[in-house]
């Protein structure tokens, strides 16, 4: 993890060098924009609701992929054992490299479907890097169903503690100390959160089976 922060670091810079750092920014297409309302009185953005979608059909593809598939077979046994599965007859790093390439695809997608609403900048992953770690240790390494079940425990405590932890400390602290307060304690929630986890169910809520 250490090497890939570092990669991250040097194309970064070489990005900055070639193209510079002014962002540039790309509209809404058309037909996702507006807003939906899915209940008498709450409307939610198209734009917003096509990231769930997205989201879901991506999840999906992944579980069927590595569950139900041969190649998927393959990557999970090349995770816990490559030696045996080289010693097999199958060519790991490939299988790693297709795995590795299949990661870049889904970033290049994630990254064109947020460009709408985050400027498209050099280092926009990351911010979610960090998350995306927590997500997968609170989930369990090496799990679809865990990666899901953090990504939705960490989302709802981040949406959750946004909407009432500043209201809560209000009510007994003056707001020059609720005020940083809060925002410490939502900035640090999903941490917060790994950290329960961990204490509890060392391998993550849903770990991998063996």
């Amino acid at each position: 993890m250490l090497a890939t922060l570092g990669l991250v670091l040097f194309t970064n810079e070489l990005a900055t060098i070639v193209f510079g750092r002014s962002p540039p920014f790309m509209d809404i297409p058309p037909m996702l924009r507006g807003s939906i309302e899915l209940l008498p009185g709450l409307a939610y953005p198209t734009m917003r609701l096509a990231f769930i979608g997205a989201a879901a059909i991506v999840a999906l593809a992944l579980w069927f992929l590595l569950l139900r598939t041969p190649i998927g077979m393959l990557v999970r046994a090349g995770a816990d054992d490559h030696e045996i599965v080289d010693a097999l007859g199958v060519d790991v790093r490939r299988v790693f490299l297709l795995v590795f390439v299949l990661g870049a695809l889904l970033c290049g997608f994630a990254a064109s479907m947020s460009a709408p609403l985050l400027a498209v900048q050099i280092g926009m992953g990351e911010r979610i890097l960090i998350t995306a770690f927590v997500v997968i240790v609170i989930g369990g390494v090496g799990s679809v169903r865990g990666a899901l079940l953090g990504s939705f425990l960490v989302g709802m405590s981040d949406a959750y503690g946004r909407a009432w932890v500043p209201s809560l400390l209000a009510g007994f602290l003056p707001a020059q100390l609720a005020d940083p307060l809060a925002s410490s304690l939502i900035s640090a929630s999903a941490y917060i959160l790994m950290a329960l986890v961990l204490l509890f169910r060392p391998f993550g809520l849903l770990p991998a089976r063996a």
